[in-house]
């Protein structure tokens, strides 16, 4: 899977230009073959590090986007989605160093940047997702 989501999300950043949290929505959903509706693609526009603000990373909002969609089809309660939620930030949060941008990413935003220099991060973002979300499944 780890192949899988190192192909795609090169193929999202390089041909479609998409950010992190549209990339790690569209994969998820692809591994679980659950389509993400384009208005959801929408709303996650603005989610890399708030717009470029620095501030939660979109790999963690778009994997936490998805939790909410897939938690929801397989009939999870709200409760449940909510705790599945936490528990994966904080699990994000031991394995990374932070849930922030502004320290996921810490040269920030610039025009001088290479494109997509966070596609390294969004891989392993994506696969721990992808790891967290199948033991979901279980519980």
């Amino acid at each position: 899977m780890k192949d899988y989501i190192a192909k795609r999300v090169h193929e999202l950043y390089w041909e479609q230009d998409v950010n992190c949290a549209v990339a790690s929505l569209l994969c998820l959903g692809e591994c679980f073959k659950i389509p993400i509706e384009p208005q959801t693609i929408c709303a996650a526009a603005g989610l890399h590090g708030a717009g470029g603000y620095r501030a939660q990373c979109g790999l963690v909002e778009g994997a936490l986007m998805f939790i909410g969609i897939y938690l929801h089809a397989l009939g999870k309660t709200e409760d449940e989605i909510v705790s599945a939620c936490y528990h994966f930030a904080a699990a994000f949060d031991r394995t990374f160093g932070s849930l922030r941008c502004l320290e996921l990413r810490p040269s920030g935003f610039s025009e001088t940047d290479p494109p997509h220099m966070c596609e390294g991060l969004t891989c392993n973002g994506i696969a721990f997702a992808y790891q967290s979300i199948l033991k979901m499944e279980k519980q």
